[in-house]
């Protein structure tokens, strides 16, 4: 069998569709037994500057009870509202705080969550 170039094989790989080099490539990884994703996930742990970009970019926000105060039957009654939780499991969620109310939420749903639950007294973080 004749040598392929590089010319070649890219060549023959522009003419398959994504489901088949897919294929392909699990196949080529189970033959050789290696793993073509090792060199992006080495490449993601040595940037520094990566995590510092996530944070900044963040658009999921989880909003947390981190207590209830002093009318904790308010603030059942607005966890409720922000969720579609029972009453059990609403109080249930209030009385083992620190637990999370919504969780990745956009920015605007998580400071009106959080406005919300401070009103009626409780303490709450938004992550």
């Amino acid at each position: 069998m004749a040598k392929l170039s590089q010319e070649d094989l890219l060549a023959q790989f522009e003419e398959m569709t994504l489901i088949e080099l897919s294929e392909f490539v699990k196949a080529f990884e189970d033959k050789f037994d290696v793993t073509a994703a090792a060199p992006v996930a080495a490449a993601a742990q040595g940037g520094v500057a990566a995590p510092a970009e996530a944070a900044e970019e963040q658009d999921e926000f989880d909003v947390i009870l981190t207590g209830a105060g002093d009318k904790k039957i308010q603030v059942i009654k607005v966890v409720r509202e922000l969720t579609s939780l029972g009453l059990k499991e609403a109080k249930d969620l209030v009385d083992g705080t620190p637990k999370p109310v919504l969780e990745k939420v956009d920015k605007a749903a998580a400071d009106k969550a959080a406005e919300s639950l401070k009103a009626a007294g409780a303490s709450v973080e938004v992550k």
